[in-house]
């Protein structure tokens, strides 16, 4: 590794900022990580060896990714933003197993990417997930890029991402409670959801104006439902939560896109052992995978 570092706390942020003419900004949603302690809880909870490849969105100043650097095998960092990404490509030249790529996370080929990874897990016989994704999300596309890159089962095995607390509220919901929707289906049927902490306001510059959450995402063992269909399910999951105050009968026949009659409903609720009049905020991701086998 170089000697050069990478700025971490507010002060050397905004000096590092300030001294390349650059700024946070607001059309990227900007919000850099500056507390050296959340930084440490980031690194330890994705768990990095020098066998680990990393993605990192949104590198930012780059206090993450020198980290980062110094454990992993290989990181690549995308940063959208042209400025960010020219300063973490000369302040990394020297590192050969760090890739500054400016891009947008959501158009790149992120197979082509890992490419080289894919290939050796494969021809060694080792489960194909290669990369781990490590990043301080933009808040604004937080759901858009987890639900991009959670179904690629075969290339990312763990997540460990900051959002905004409410989001990562609902993403480790349950059944019945005021979080539980359709995107925490979504996101527990692909991975385990877990808090690793919270982090206020104070922790980043410029300051954002909610609590943030540090989230881990785990794959499981196995999936948590046999389901031939997935995409039927999910069809029928945001049908069941796209009206909420209607029962679940009356939510799925109304959705034109499924073609499923009332009594078509009525009959798989029965065979199913669950309540004619039962609302989708109350049924677990297995009662979702049951019904859609049913129907």
């Amino acid at each position: 590794m170089s000697d050069r570092r990478s700025p971490g706390g507010l002060s050397d942020v905004r000096s590092h900022l300030d001294a390349h003419g650059l700024s946070p900004n607001k059309h990227f949603g900007q919000n850099f990580l500056t507390d050296e302690g959340i930084l440490t809880q980031i690194v330890d909870a994705a768990e990095i060896s020098d066998a680990d490849t990393v993605l990192e969105i949104g590198p930012g100043t780059g206090a993450l990714t020198r980290r980062l650097a110094e454990k992993a095998g290989r990181l690549v960092a995308v940063e959208i933003d042209r400025g960010l990404a020219a300063l973490l490509s000369e302040e990394f030249a020297e590192e050969p197993r760090v890739e500054i790529l400016c891009a947008d996370i959501l158009k790149t080929d992120l197979y082509r990417l890992f490419s080289g990874e894919l290939s050796a897990a494969r021809s060694s016989g080792r489960p194909s997930a290669a990369v781990k994704v490590v990043a301080n999300l933009p808040y604004y596309i937080t759901t858009p890029i987890l639900l991009s890159l959670l179904p690629e089962t075969d290339l990312f095995s763990r997540f460990v991402v900051m959002m905004q607390r409410e989001v990562a509220d609902r993403m480790q919901a349950s059944p019945g409670s005021k979080d539980y929707g359709a995107l925490t289906l979504a996101v527990q049927y692909y991975a385990d959801p877990r808090i690793v902490t919270l982090v206020p306001p104070s922790a980043f510059y410029p300051q954002p104006d909610v609590t943030s959450a540090v989230l881990l995402l785990e794959r499981p063992d196995t999936p948590p439902v046999a389901i031939d269909d997935p995409d039927r399910m999910f069809a029928l999951i945001r049908a069941a939560f796209g009206k909420r105050r209607k029962t679940l009968t009356n939510a799925i026949a109304g959705a034109p896109q499924l073609g499923i009659s009332p009594e078509a409903v009525k009959k798989a609720l029965a065979e199913a052992g669950l309540d004619p009049a039962v609302r989708g905020e109350t049924l677990s991701l297995a009662d979702f995978a049951t019904l859609t086998a049913l129907l």
